[in-house]
C-alpha cells in the first residue's frame, strides 16, 4: 500500500461557483415561524443576511488562499483518502500536535490558532511552546473523501490519524487535541495508547454523570446538568436525526445552499458564547467559510452520516476505566455539556491541568482563541 503524501492545490472550478450564486438568486424562502426568537431554530432575518453576505461581498477565492498557504495535502489511508493541513514551525525544538475538528465545523476551526501554535515568539509565547500542526479533515468532511462502506466511526478514524501522524514522520513522540467529534478522536487514540502519543488535551468532555455525581452536585455542577438537560432537550434535535436516520436530511443538504448553511449555522446559534447570535463572537465570512468547506465537496451528507456510525460504537459502550494518558481539560462557559474539575479528576488517571476560560462555547478556537492558545500551552508545558 503506498505510502504517499502529495500536495492538494484547492481551486474550484469558476462554473461551480457560478451554480452556487444562481442556487442562491433562486431561494424558495419558508416563513419566519411564530416565534421571534431561535426556539424554533435559525430566525428567517439571520439567514437572509447570511446569504446577503454570501451573494455580495463574499470572497470564496481568499479563504482557498489561505487553506493552499497552510500546507495542503492529502493521503490514502486504509483505502480512504484524507485532506489534511500541515503547518510546520520554524523552531527547531517544536512538538508535532494534532488537532481534530468536529460537525459542524471544519479544518478552519483552528484559522486563529495556528500562528499562535507554530510561531509563538510573535505571539506573546516562547519557543519551547512552538507545534509543528496537522489538521485533517475527518472521514466524508471537507476535502475528504467520502465513506462508501459501513465502518468508518471513531475508532477508525483515531487509528487512520495515528497512521498520519507516523506518516508524516512524527510518530517517536507527538500530541493531540480536540472537541467535539474530535474530542472522541483524541480520547480514543489515547484509551488506545497510540504510539508516540505523549499526551491530550480536550475542550468538551464526553461523559455521563454517575447517580453519586448527582446527588452530591455542588449549585455549580447543579448548573451543568441543567444545561446538558436543556440540550438535550432543546438542541438536540440534529444529533438524534443524524444519528438515526442521516439520509432523510441528506438530499436538501446536497441539493440547497441555504438549507446546509442553515442546517449548520444552527449549532453555532445554540451552542456558542453569543446569545444566539454567533456572528458576534466568529466573522460571517468565517462562518461561509466553514459553509463552503461542506457545500463545495457536498459533504454534507457524508458529514450527518458519521453520527450514525458514532451512534453504532457508543451502543457498545464508551471505556469505563480512566484515560490513561497525561490531559488537559479546558471548560468554556458556553459550552453545554461541562464538568467540574472533580468529575474531571475521576475521569482521567493523570490530569496535569484544567483550566475555565472567562468566555467561549463550544467552539473554543474560534470563539476565544487567546485562551484555547494559552491553555494548551499550559497543559503541555506541564508535560515537559
Amino acid at each position: 500500500m503506498s505510502k504517499q503524501i502529495d500536495a492538494y492545490l484547492i481551486h474550484i472550478p469558476q462554473p461551480e461557483l457560478d451554480d452556487l450564486a444562481a442556487r442562491l438568486g433562486r431561494t424558495r424562502w419558508p416563513d419566519a415561524g411564530t416565534v421571534a426568537d431561535g426556539s424554533q431554530g435559525p430566525h428567517l432575518d439571520r439567514i437572509r443576511a447570511l446569504v446577503d453576505r454570501w451573494r455580495g461581498g463574499y470572497d470564496w477565492r481568499a479563504a482557498e488562499a489561505l487553506l493552499n498557504g497552510w500546507g495542503s495535502s492529502s493521503t490514502v489511508i486504509d483505502g480512504l483518502g484524507f485532506h489534511f493541513l500541515h503547518v510546520r514551525s520554524p523552531e527547531a525544538g517544536a512538538t508535532p500536535l494534532l488537532l481534530t475538528h468536529g460537525w459542524p465545523g471544519s479544518i478552519l476551526e483552528f484559522r486563529e490558532v495556528i500562528g499562535p501554535l507554530t510561531r509563538p515568539r510573535e505571539h506573546g509565547g516562547r519557543a519551547t511552546d512552538a507545534f509543528h500542526v496537522v489538521m485533517p479533515s475527518l472521514p466524508g468532511f471537507g476535502f475528504s473523501d467520502k465513506p462508501t462502506e459501513t465502518g468508518w466511526g471513531v475508532g477508525r478514524t483515531a487509528r487512520a490519524f495515528q497512521e498520519l501522524m507516523q506518516r508524516l514522520g512524527y510518530g517517536e513522540r507527538w500530541l493531540a487535541q480536540g472537541g467535539d467529534w474530535g474530542a472522541a478522536v483524541t480520547t480514543a487514540l489515547a484509551h488506545m495508547r497510540a504510539p508516540g502519543l505523549a499526551g491530550i488535551h480536550l475542550n468538551m468532555v464526553m461523559f455521563r454523570s454517575t447517580e453519586q455525581e448527582v446527588a452530591a452536585a455542588t449549585p455549580e455542577e447543579r448548573r451543568m446538568l441543567e444545561d446538558a438537560a436543556r440540550y438535550d432537550r432543546e438542541y438536540a434535535g440534529y444529533m438524534k436525526l443524524q444519528s438515526t436516520r442521516p439520509q432523510s436530511v441528506a438530499f436538501a443538504l446536497a441539493d440547497s445552499p441555504v438549507g446546509l448553511a442553515s442546517w449548520l449555522y444552527a449549532l453555532f446559534q445554540d451552542v456558542s458564547d453569543s446569545a444566539g447570535q454567533p456572528e458576534r463572537v466568529i466573522p460571517l465570512d468565517h462562518l461561509i467559510d466553514n459553509v463552503m468547506l461542506y457545500w463545495l465537496a457536498n459533504a454534507g451528507p457524508s458529514a450527518a452520516r458519521f453520527y450514525w456510525e458514532g451512534a453504532r460504537e457508543m451502543a457498545q459502550g464508551m471505556p469505563a476505566a480512566p484515560i490513561p494518558l497525561p490531559a488537559g481539560v479546558s471548560m468554556f462557559p458556553g459550552e453545554q455539556l461541562r464538568l467540574s474539575r472533580r468529575w474531571a479528576a475521576a475521569r482521567f488517571a493523570d490530569l496535569r491541568f484544567f483550566g475555565e476560560a472567562d468566555r467561549g462555547g463550544h467552539f473554543a478556537a474560534m470563539e476565544n482563541p487567546d485562551a484555547f492558545v494559552a491553555h494548551l500551552r499550559a497543559t503541555f508545558q506541564a508535560m515537559t
